[in-house]
């Protein structure tokens, strides 16, 4: 529900704009105002799981999503659906790194793998669909569904929840670092809020630039804050442990890419090819399917060939399939295409299942709050970031030929991300060759390979 409503409204922005008396431009500020609340709260969700208890703080992070989106579609001015998207950013800031904490908790480590295979397929399937359905409800029906859909769903998840979540031992809160948390909204919700303004324009792109300045510097004091206090709110010193640095930094560059390929394919295949959105989403679905398919692959793959390879094999090849959309022509036959966005989907879960699993594998549980806070935070400013870079390198492919968007803009900004998201491949190819092995089950295949048959 999260997944997919982040990104369901950008293919109903003429229609929601038209109906409340705004511009498509202005009412991009919908789309950061969510994910500037996502920047500001999500610090805080961990200390909030540990003080309130993690699965009272689920539930009502579903409702406060389901208020927000009653909000959304009853909203009737620029500036009252820019407050209800930011009402619904505040429940998914803790709703998904929550649900991600209570998952952690509850799982033996050795079926860390599976689990995260399951939580990958909404993660995907989320930004990829959103665009599909968003379209269809607004075409079909009216932009109002996008959001009254969330309440049916809303409504079993809370239900659900209460009956078969089992709740995991509790971990004593910290004293909130007040102070942190401030300073870290002010750095994060800057930084991300500077990015999106800086790749969707809907202000003047000097306000970006400023607001991504002043994020940078409030970064900059946490990092001097944290050394100074005894329990910050997040804490940098879980960096020490290399398989969660690692996960974070390999995760990162590879969610550039990831992140921009939403914003990027579906303008290409409109404005380059002349498709509708429609038609574009009913192309870009098929990567959906490549995510489902690879939960009944990912945890087979990672006991075979441990986290490492595996990690480096998909990074260094999703990464090449990222690129390879750039290829992309008006006479490219579907298929192709599709084939092209099947494999690399079913990469991109494979990635990011063991790329969760792995950054839990040397973290104890009662670090585990923070570091869920700690990679939602990432994954937000990793998105955001790629969206930026892809909107940047449109911007000065365009400027530097002096005409509108074409082809060959897109085109090169294919080319830049798939090369950072490849580069993951080098921060796990560096591990050694059993890192995780408790959570991959890659050793233990191994010496049951080595056994010798008695009755041989």
């Amino acid at each position: 529900m999260e997944q997919m409503d982040s990104t369901v409204i950008a293919t109903s922005l003429p229609a929601i704009a038209s109906d409340i008396g705004s511009e498509p431009i202005a009412l991009k500020l919908a789309l950061t105002a969510y994910f500037v609340a996502l920047a500001i709260f999500i610090p805080i969700s961990g200390w909030m799981a540990d003080r309130f208890g993690a699965k009272n703080v689920f539930r009502a992070a579903i409702i406060v999503f389901m208020l927000g989106s009653l909000a959304c579609s009853f909203s009737f001015s620029l500036e009252s659906f820019v407050g209800s998207r930011f009402l619904q950013g505040i429940g998914s800031s803790m709703m998904t790194p929550v649900g991600r904490l209570l998952l952690v908790r509850s799982t033996p480590r050795n079926e860390l793998v599976s689990a995260m295979a399951w939580l990958t397929i909404p993660a995907l399937l989320g930004p990829l669909t959103g665009p599909l359905i968003g379209g269809f409800l607004t075409t079909y029906l009216s932009w109002h569904w996008i959001f009254w859909i969330n309440i049916p769903i809303g409504i079993a998840g809370i239900i659900l929840v209460s009956i078969y979540l089992q709740v995991p031992e509790e971990h004593a809160p910290r004293k909130l670092d007040f102070k942190g948390f401030l300073i870290a909204a002010v750095a994060f919700s800057g930084t991300v809020f500077g990015l999106s303004v800086v790749s969707l324009p809907a202000l003047p792109i000097a306000y970006g630039y400023a607001t991504l300045a002043i994020g940078v510097g409030a970064g900059v004091l946490y990092f001097w804050h944290a050394r100074r206090t005894e329990h910050p709110l997040l804490d940098p010193a879980l960096f020490r442990h290399r398989l969660f640095r690692s996960a974070i930094i390999g995760g990162s560059f590879f969610r550039v890419g990831v992140g921009a390929v939403p914003f990027l394919l579906p303008l290409m295949l409109q404005l380059g090819f002349g498709l509708t959105p429609f038609q574009s989403g009913a192309i870009t679905f098929v990567s959906a399917v490549g995510a489902i398919m690879s939960k009944f692959l990912a945890e087979r793959v990672y006991a075979r060939f441990g986290f490492p390879r595996t990690l480096g094999f998909a990074a260094f090849f999703g990464g090449g399939l990222i690129a390879a959309q750039g290829l992309f022509e008006a006479d490219t036959p579907v298929p192709l295409m599709m084939a092209i966005l099947l494999a690399g989907g079913v990469l991109r879960s494979v990635f990011f299942t063991g790329a969760n699993a792995l950054g839990y594998a040397d973290v104890s549980d009662a670090e585990a709050s923070q570091a869920t806070a700690i990679v939602a935070v990432a994954q937000q400013l990793s998105v955001a970031f790629g969206v930026a870079v892809a909107g940047a390198i449109l911007e000065i492919s365009t400027q530097m030929r002096g005409s509108a968007l074409e082809l060959v803009d897109f085109q090169i900004a294919f080319f830049v991300v798939g090369a950072l998201s490849a580069l993951a491949s080098v921060i796990y190819w560096r591990l050694p060759v059993d890192a995780g092995s408790d959570v991959s089950g890659h050793s233990a295949l191994k010496r049951r390979d080595r056994t010798p048959d008695p009755a041989n």
